[in-house]
């Protein structure tokens, strides 16, 4: 059976030490007195949350999955499942960094950042449940009148109700302006709708009392394409005038998915009879109301890879060190036994090294981008809040793409120590690389993230965003250019930072040419991207290290992260030289293939 432990000391590290969250708080009214007990405080009981209470479930979710009554059309979820959410209610995690106007605890979206890490590693599957409310929560926040922000904030907010986003159908994935749900006008001012939705996570379920779904449809008049799509709400009971729930409305599960993993979260096949639904923001307008969603979703489903990383980690460093299989190559180390533990061997070691190493650069990473919201949201300066959300918004495809890749090669890498035991289902590691997979294709496929990076964030805007994340790598390495003990991290980050302006210039010049160009560079280009950012936060964990050892601490947390550090940017950084040169191959390699693809 695996273990977990959360991991606090990493968290409090980059939340104090590197990125001094509480001093950036000070400058935003509404978070000035959170500071660093307030924070540890929560984050201990998150993580006794996650380990004791949901963590237990995850095989057991697993091995019994969802169960759909096709009668009632009611779903049933794995025992314990319901308890742990009544648990987590009641303990008011749901409201964490919610609005205390709508009944929320307003603390940052930062700590509730570091919850949902813990949550994802003790149970992707039953964390999906309360995760997805966030976002349901967020575009009703953002784009939803006064009347349905009164009816379903409070109730997303204390968990008494959850969210879902409805958008895939049968025919259309990503591509969402083939859609076809239909929304007619109703002479009240609600619409009924009318259509069929596809993988619909915690679609249906009874864990809470109602679940507000988001759609996407189509008004009669709607244009095509992208331009006609409108958003609705469509709860799943009708809401009365008192906020008490009314009738069933006519939108049903009739199916779940089978899948490779995330069995304990129901992925519904969703059918729309004509359920009463009200307009969200304009009239088709719906993809920029739904893109709030959609981004915090990304933003979580890299946070899903992350905890399963971790999680996955700590698991096979535990059996490298217990398993013993042959001798060292430089001689016995455990001479006392007839053969020495795994991990003494320069590969395993290296299996375990690239996952704490993908571990804490995502942790790093996720940790910022929560700040950059923070910022975004509640600083009072106009200028710090437009430049947050720019920078939130360049490295939202990096944090879903690069942590949910890296993330697979992880998991995979943590079930590779296990050897055969690793494909055996009681040690856990093989339902962590399945579960795993979901994350590098939902919310845009990561390819699609690629081409979200590269085409729309870096060339739609002639790299304006990436020029102000360049300017952080920029001060970093005039700041301790001179310093020798931090060459080894500072110089990789400085060529890097100009090779990717060259080559960000290369490949927009080739796609005016033939835009095929940035397709076919685009996957490369954000892995490129995405160590250049880990290169940067590896920096400035290294630096924050080699600063409390000069203050005299000996805390061995300082050196392993340095330790980490080096193998970081010795064995996993140097990827980018291949990846730039594969980009640079061109489109006509892939293209020219009619023959091979025939």
């Amino acid at each position: 059976m695996p273990s977990y432990t959360p991991p606090l000391r990493d968290m409090q590290f980059l939340l104090h030490e590197v990125l001094r969250v509480s001093d950036e708080f000070k400058a935003m009214p509404r978070h000035a007195e959170v500071d660093a007990d307030t924070i540890n405080a929560v984050l201990e009981e998150a993580g006794k949350f996650a380990a004791e209470v949901t963590f237990p479930l995850n095989i057991g979710g697993d091995t019994e999955g969802c169960t759909l009554d096709q009668a009632t059309h009611e779903v049933a979820t794995p025992k314990g499942f319901k308890e742990a959410y009544a648990q987590f209610v009641e303990g008011g995690w749901p409201a964490l960094s919610c609005d205390p106007a709508y009944g929320g605890q307003g603390l940052p979206y930062v700590v509730n950042q570091c919850l949902y890490e813990m949550l994802n590693s003790a149970n992707q599957a039953w964390t999906m449940y309360p995760g997805l409310s966030h976002g349901a929560y967020e575009a009703l926040a953002a784009h939803g009148t006064e009347e349905q922000k009164k009816t379903y904030l409070p109730k997303l907010t204390s968990g008494e109700w959850t969210g879902t986003m409805c958008l895939t159908e049968p025919h259309c994935g990503t591509d969402l302006g083939l859609l076809r749900t239909k929304a007619e006008p109703l002479p009240d001012g609600t619409y009924k709708i009318t259509g069929n939705k596809i993988f619909i996570s915690a679609g249906e379920h009874g864990m809470a009392e109602n679940i507000v779904h988001l759609v996407l449809a189509r008004l009669p008049d709607a244009p095509k394409g992208s331009k006609g799509i409108s958003l609705f709400v469509v709860p799943k009971f009708h809401v009365k005038g008192d906020g008490s729930l009314g009738e069933r409305n006519a939108i049903f599960c009739t199916g779940l998915e089978h899948k490779m993993g995330i069995h304990g979260n129901a992925t519904a096949q969703i059918a729309i009879e004509g359920a009463i639904g009200t307009l969200v923001g304009a009239p088709n307008k719906g993809l920029a109301a739904m893109f709030v969603m959609m981004n915090a979703a990304r933003l979580g489903v890299g946070n899903q890879s992350l905890g399963l990383t971790e999680v996955a980690y700590q698991n096979a460093l535990a059996y490298a060190k217990d398993r013993i299989q042959m001798r060292s190559l430089s001689g016995p180390k455990a001479k006392d036994k007839e053969a020495d533990p795994i991990i003494v061997h320069p590969d395993v070691r290296k299996m375990l090294l690239t996952a704490k190493a993908y571990a804490e650069g995502g942790r790093a990473l996720q940790i910022y981008c929560t700040l950059l919201l923070d910022k975004a949201h509640h600083h009072p300066d106009e200028k710090t809040r437009r430049n947050a959300d720019e920078l939130v918004a360049l490295l939202t495809p990096i944090v879903k793409a690069f942590i949910t890749d890296n993330g697979h090669t992880a998991t995979n890498a943590c079930m590779q120590v296990f050897g055969g035991h690793g494909f055996i289902k009681e040690w856990g590691m093989e339902q962590f690389v399945r579960d795993n997979r979901i994350n590098m294709i939902y919310e845009g496929t990561n390819t699609v993230q690629s081409l979200d990076l590269l085409g729309r964030k870096v060339l739609g805007d002639q790299g304006a965003a990436l020029r102000k994340f360049g300017k952080l790598v920029g001060a970093l390495v005039e700041e301790e250019g001179v310093n020798e003990k931090m060459a080894e991290f500072i110089n990789p980050i400085a060529v890097l930072g100009e090779q990717l302006t060259k080559f960000t210039t290369e490949i927009g010049f080739k796609g005016l040419q033939n835009p095929d160009e940035v397709g076919a560079a685009a996957v490369d280009y954000l892995r490129v991207a995405g160590h250049l950012v880990f290169g940067y936060f590896f920096a400035r964990m290294a630096q924050a290290s080699l600063r409390a050892i000069a203050a005299g601490s000996t805390d061995p947390f300082y050196t392993a992260k340095l330790q980490t550090a080096r193998f970081y940017f010795a064995k996993l950084f140097p990827e980018t030289a291949t990846l730039m040169r594969t980009a640079r191959a061109g489109s006509r390699v892939l293209m020219d293939t009619d023959a091979a693809l025939a």
